[in-house]
């Protein structure tokens, strides 16, 4: 049926309307194929490229044609003479002038051409970037989305600290389209992203602690803002007296950080007739680079913490490129 419809058509719409639908689609599918590896796709994208061309060659050849006709030969040169001679009498029997006819057909003939070409090439162009404005139909996994918190009531300590970064804020500055290159892993995609407006453990509720944490297949990271009185330096102190391991201090965008390493804690819940859960054990191994909220180191930290349950961690070059990126966004805390 389209076939039929196409033969209808005129040949100055019909051959521009082919040219316009074959290079879009054979441009669109090329470039689909390059993405995904596809040889298929590519046999495809270049049977419509191939057929595009052929059709660019028969208006190239009838544009010609026009262009530079080829008087018919006739039997004899009287005939050919005898034609002008007879256009010029029935000219003087009408009184007309001559129409000016091939230039008017001329006109005709490329403004359709145009005509055509615009109008396909206009639905070309929607064909081109609808796949990035409408949702996909195919089954790859999308990136986790932070849970909204926007409307949850923050603790008294957030309002009693000035200018407190939420949990909300934390998730979108960590869940960067780029978090699992930065961490060794650019084939993966974030599974789980959540944040809370907790506050300090054994504070009574007085310092805040904001949280976020992204999920991986291979590593989980998790960033915290403590807005305590403990300074870096003090911190480094403290850690001599826990079961922190590989300490290292050095310098982050300027302020003073420490890397230190610790097991994360294992819960084993029973949800068994019993409900009954064991013992908390020792997890996997986490690195943590903890940096001072601000350049003078007056107090507060934020810990940028990353593990995996196999226990292998990425090397302290992840740390650090993550904790450029996020730490920008956490506003450096002011002088009291």
């Amino acid at each position: 049926m389209l076939g039929f419809l196409l033969r209808l058509l005129p040949f100055w719409v019909r051959e521009p309307l082919l040219i316009a639908v074959g290079s879009v689609l054979g441009v669109r599918i090329m470039y689909l194929a390059v993405r995904d590896h596809d040889r298929v796709a590519a046999g495809l994208g270049v049977v419509f490229l191939v057929f595009t061309a052929i059709r660019v060659h028969a208006v190239i050849r009838a544009l010609r044609a026009r262009r530079n006709p080829s008087p018919t030969a006739s039997a004899d040169g009287a005939a050919v003479d005898a034609a002008p001679q007879a256009q010029a009498q029935a000219q003087a029997v009408t009184g007309s002038r001559p129409r000016p006819d091939t230039p008017e057909k001329e006109h005709n003939a490329w403004g359709q051409a145009v005509a055509a070409v615009a109008v396909f090439g206009a639905l070309g162009a929607a064909l081109w970037v609808a796949p990035r404005f409408m949702p996909s139909d195919d089954n790859a996994p999308q990136p986790a989305s932070c849970s909204g918190g926007a409307h949850e009531e923050l603790p008294k300590a957030y309002k009693d600290t000035p200018r407190p970064v939420t949990g909300e804020e934390l998730c979108k500055a960590l869940n960067r389209p780029d978090l699992a290159e930065l961490l060794g892993t650019p084939e993966e995609t974030a599974t789980t992203a959540s944040s809370t407006n907790n506050t300090a453990p054994l504070t009574d509720g007085k310092v805040a602690q904001p949280e976020a944490e992204v999920t991986f297949d291979t590593y989980t990271v998790n960033v915290s803002a403590t807005y305590n009185e403990l300074s870096t330096g003090q911190y480094v102190k403290l850690m001599k007296f826990g079961d922190e391991k590989d300490v290292k201090t050095l310098t982050v965008l300027g302020r003073p950080a420490v890397l230190s390493s610790d097991h994360t804690m294992k819960l084993e819940i029973n949800l068994g007739s019993g409900g009954s859960g064991g013992p908390v054990g020792e997890g996997p191994m986490a690195r943590t680079l903890s940096v001072a909220l601000d350049r003078k180191d007056r107090g507060g930290y934020c810990d940028i913490t990353v593990w995996s349950t196999s226990g292998a961690l990425p090397n302290d070059s992840a740390l650090l490129n993550i904790a450029e990126k996020v730490l920008p966004r956490i506003p450096e805390r002011p002088a009291r």
